[in-house]
């Protein structure tokens, strides 16, 4: 066997440039830094300090095989998760096509919401949100018509970078004037019944809702009918995009826990609002000069969310759908294209709504992707670690015995919040 080929081992892929083979994974990681990221990682930081740091590490640790399944999947057989679920049977599909179907909604209607609270940061009017979210997803429609898997894929490289270089700059700067907490501060404990509720909205979309495996495998399958991907490239795309959304999770912390905590400065809840402190955070650090610049990166990195998670979404959606009704021909463009309007209107009947609470509508996107997470990855367990896939791309001992130790760990503390909403 070729050990270039091998997906099992850390083997740099030979014959293909870095640059070139960075494409699903990259675009997971511009999908999962939204709102777990600029939401859920700041405010942590903020109420908790560094309280909650082990626990950002251990989720992305224990969701890590889950993530990677697709990867596996999609190199060892040529299918997509999706069809790998058809596989398993009709009621599996089934659970993940509804279960998809509302994530979808809600995540996208969420992620609009907040480009939409970003966009209004530069305009020298007010404008209603409902307004803004309409031309957010007017723009996203344009652009997912117009360029499809090319342009997400350049598009998140793009964001990514930028994003990246941003937020440790500011946390290095931050490192050396950090905020002195307020005479008679008192920390509150991570470690409390309290805190579980909070603890369950970062986890939910920490580093990302777990479905969004199924859309990386959709995307890792586009990319090997565009050029030439080994399995050992592939997994160094995933590898590259999963470490960048880890650092990054941990960066937002520290830009919470440096900034904020301590200080008594609670986070709006209002859209526009939260975007104003959010940009606020960074220019207080970086220097006022800095705020067009880093409202302008946030946007475009919670816009490169929502345009991933609606193309994502609307392709597995639509393949669920292909193979559930039995049709023959595998699903079109203009397939693809009829669930992603489909989505864009099922979000703005949501934000018809909730326009006026971000927040609200971010922790309820998080909570459904917390309650979840297990049933998805029992799935991509079973597809994976039951199915015979070729030498090159079985998962390893190790890898088994932490995907199981991540089932334990995610149903664990399901069952914990279920203790803690109806029994306490």
């Amino acid at each position: 066997m070729d050990r270039s080929e091998s997906l099992a081992g850390a083997v740099v892929p030979e014959g293909i440039p870095l640059l070139r083979s960075l494409g699903p994974g990259i675009m997971m990681a511009a999908a999962a830094v939204g709102g777990s990221h600029l939401v859920a990682s700041t405010k942590a930081g903020a109420i908790y300090g560094w309280q909650l740091l082990a626990l950002v590490l251990l989720v992305n640790l224990f969701k890590y095989p889950f993530f990677r399944a697709g990867v596996h999947y999609t190199m060892g057989t040529g299918e997509s998760l999706v069809e790998g679920y058809a596989r398993l049977g009709r009621p599996y599909l089934t659970a993940f096509a509804a279960l998809a179907l509302i994530s979808g909604m809600v995540n996208v209607a969420a992620l609009t919401l907040f480009s939409a609270s970003l966009l209004g940061y530069f305009l020298p009017f007010t404008a209603s949100l409902k307004l803004l979210s309409g031309l957010t997803l007017l723009a996203c429609l344009g652009l997912l018509a117009a360029g499809r898997f090319r342009a997400l894929s350049a598009l998140s490289k793009g964001i990514m970078i930028s994003l990246t270089a941003a937020t440790l700059t500011a946390v290095a700067i931050a490192a050396g004037k950090a905020a002195v907490p307020t005479p008679g501060f008192v920390a509150p404990r991570a470690l409390s019944a309290a805190a579980i509720g909070f603890i369950v909205i970062t986890m939910g979309w920490m580093p990302a809702p777990i479905e969004i495996s199924s859309i990386t495998s959709q995307w890792l399958k586009r990319q090997r009918e565009l050029q030439a991907v080994t399995p050992a490239s592939a997994l160094r795309d995933f590898n590259i995009g999963y470490v960048v959304t880890t650092v990054l999770a941990v960066v937002f912390l520290a830009l919470g826990a440096l900034i904020l905590y301590g200080t008594g400065v609670e986070l709006a809840e209002s859209g526009i609002g939260f975007a104003r402190q959010l940009v606020g955070l960074y220019a207080a650090t970086i220097g006022s000069w800095s705020g067009p610049l880093i409202a302008l990166i946030a946007f475009l990195c919670i816009f490169g969310s929502t345009i991933t998670a609606l193309d994502g979404y609307a392709r597995v959606l639509a393949e669920a759908w292909q193979r559930l009704t039995r049709q023959a021909a595998a699903p079109s463009e203009f397939s693809a294209l009829r669930w992603i309007l489909g989505l864009a209107l099922a979000a703005v009947a949501i934000l018809v709504f909730f326009s006026t609470a971000l927040m609200p509508m971010m922790n309820f996107a998080m909570i459904m992707a917390f309650l979840t997470t297990p049933f998805f990855a029992w799935l991509n367990y079973l597809l994976v670690f039951r199915t015979p896939l070729p030498e090159a791309v079985r998962p390893g001992r190790a890898f088994v015995w932490l995907a199981r130790l991540g089932l334990t760990y995610l149903l664990g503390f399901l069952l914990l919040f279920i203790w803690w909403r109806w029994l306490l």
